[in-house]
């Protein structure tokens, strides 16, 4: 079988949790025997390939063309919806005059001006942006999952998710989790020098700095206690206001490493005690994964599908309620890592079993799928 991967034209320059999720299906997938390439072109010639799997229903604007050539081209489609509106975020903690637009607009509005300035800042200008621009945000994702011939959400209530805002009806779908390297992520205890050392037992945070992840809140519920924070990841390029702020009301408490590469990230995670990712929506985040299965017990929001992955196996609170906050990662920093999570995590949410259940997935689509072309 051979397999084409999709998505965002700038997943290499703006790299995130979508990324990973494809390289690792990817390794693994071909550990199985399929063979898979990644184009990020529009239009790339199909010839050849079994599927065309696309990635991030969040970036229609990209994956629509690419959709559009599979049908061209007779292909059937795949697509790992990675689906999550944050208008939570936008209409409660964006802050200025957008934040104020955004009560007064609907999610897809919200989605729509996202696109048209971001495509703008960074002069990615192209026709999908124009498709949009007449189709809307809401109507391009539309057509997609309507050409969709199965999914692959994250999780069940991901789907869930999707089937409700797009009206959906007999379609099909598994779910695929997001997961970790269990030779990488699995131990807590390793022979070689940790360059991290001087974090033992710190509540870590591994994920961009930006408003949609609350980090300005996390770092207001360490403030004046005996924690030691550490935040690993980008700055957020589009928020240089928020970034500044984090940065004024850190204190002597907060330290600030950067991006950190992923499989770097493991010496990071045994030094931990607590990994916190209190976003405004997870589906849910690679990092709280992998920091579970290395014995860090996990604060994480309550909002998006967290609960699928750890049940009452984490602590929750909400993004944007400081007591909250400081009041799961008491509760989290004083407990046992739960070895239960750990087990769930290293028999259930590993990228071998993501690339099993995707394989899966594609043969349910060869064995279903019918032409409409």
């Amino acid at each position: 079988m051979r397999v084409l991967f999709q998505t965002r034209t700038n997943l290499f320059d703006a790299p995130g949790g979508d990324m990973i999720q494809m390289l690792k299906t990817k390794e693994f997938l071909e550990k199985l025997g399929v063979q898979v390439d990644i184009s990020l072109d529009f239009e790339p010639n199909l010839k050849g390939y079994d599927v065309v799997h696309l990635f991030n229903l969040m970036e229609p604007q990209d994956i629509y063309r690419q959709m559009k050539n599979a049908k061209k081209q007779n292909k059937p489609i795949a697509l790992s919806t990675i689906y999550g509106l944050y208008t939570e975020f936008e209409r409660k903690a964006r802050g200025g005059l957008f934040q104020k637009l955004a009560n007064w607009l609907s999610p897809y509005q919200i989605g729509y001006i996202k696109v048209l300035v971001k495509h703008y800042k960074e002069r990615r200008m192209h026709k999908g942006v124009l498709f949009m621009m007449f189709k809307g945000y809401h109507g391009l994702m539309k057509e997609i999952v309507d050409n969709t011939a199965v999914f692959m959400p994250n999780s069940h209530s991901e789907m869930k998710r999707v089937e409700a805002e797009f009206k959906l009806k007999n379609y099909r779908y598994v779910s695929v989790p997001n997961a970790i390297d269990k030779s990488i992520f699995s131990e807590k205890v390793s022979g070689r020098v940790n360059k991290y050392e001087k974090f033992q037992d710190c509540i870590l945070c591994a994920a961009r700095i930006e408003g949609r992840k609350s980090t300005l809140n996390l770092v207001k519920a360490v403030k004046g206690t005996d924690y030691k924070l550490v935040l690993a990841g980008n700055e957020s390029k589009n928020q240089k206001k928020y970034v500044e702020e984090v940065h004024k009301e850190a204190g002597e408490n907060v330290f600030f490493l950067g991006a950190v590469p992923h499989e770097d990230l493991k010496d990071l995670y045994k030094v931990a005690k607590v990994h916190a990712l209190i976003s405004w929506m997870e589906t849910p985040g690679l990092s709280s994964i992998e920091a579970a299965a290395m014995d860090c017990n996990i604060v994480v929001t309550a909002k998006g599908d967290t609960y699928d992955y750890f049940g009452d196996q984490a602590f929750y609170c909400e993004p944007d309620n400081i007591h909250s906050i400081k009041e799961a990662l008491d509760k989290a920093f004083n407990s046992e890592p739960s070895q239960v999570l750990k087990t769930k995590i290293i028999n259930e949410f590993t990228w071998e079993k993501t690339a099993e259940i995707t394989l899966q997935g594609y043969q349910l689509l060869q064995k279903t799928y019918v032409t409409k072309f």
